[in-house]
């Protein structure tokens, strides 16, 4: 019994689903991504060929895979199938979560610029500290031999 209404949705789908070889323009200009250009192409085209597969579909100038499937499946302007919006949220999940993932990445990289520059900051006061210290040391031992000369020449 399943086997028979399985077999009958089937034959019906096929029945009313649209037939890019004899489709109007009006037809083909309902169909999701199809406009009054490419269905005029549709047409032009199929004068001089078949139009049975996808591949058949996508050799018509304008008419890319996404196109050819909504031909094919009667996609009708407006119209989301299941699977379509189902797919529209893996994208939509995949595309935050790598978003999600590069901004994690970036707040890491300047965490780590930052730590950097900051060591480097640290480093560099040390240094000029040091500096500061050895010179004010040997001004200090300069004091010291001018005052030792002075005594001296007292």
């Amino acid at each position: 019994m399943r086997k028979i209404v399985l077999g009958l949705l089937v034959t019906f789908g096929m029945l009313f689903a649209l037939n890019p070889q004899k489709a109007t323009k009006e037809e083909l200009m309902g169909i999701k991504g199809v406009g009054e250009k490419k269905a005029e192409a549709i047409i032009k085209y199929r004068k001089k060929h078949k139009l049975k597969t996808k591949e058949d579909l996508m050799q018509v100038e304008g008419i890319g895979e996404v196109i050819a499937e909504n031909i094919l499946k009667d996609v009708k302007n407006g119209e989301k199938t299941k699977k379509s919006a189902s797919k529209a949220k893996r994208t939509t999940k995949a595309k935050k979560e790598k978003a999600s993932k590069k901004a994690k990445e970036s707040k890491k990289d300047l965490k780590e610029k930052s730590s950097k520059k900051s060591k480097e900051a640290k480093n560099k006061a040390k240094k000029e500290s040091k500096k500061a210290k050895e010179k004010a040391k040997k001004a200090k031992d300069k004091l010291k031999d001018k005052a030792k000369k002075a005594k001296n020449a007292a």
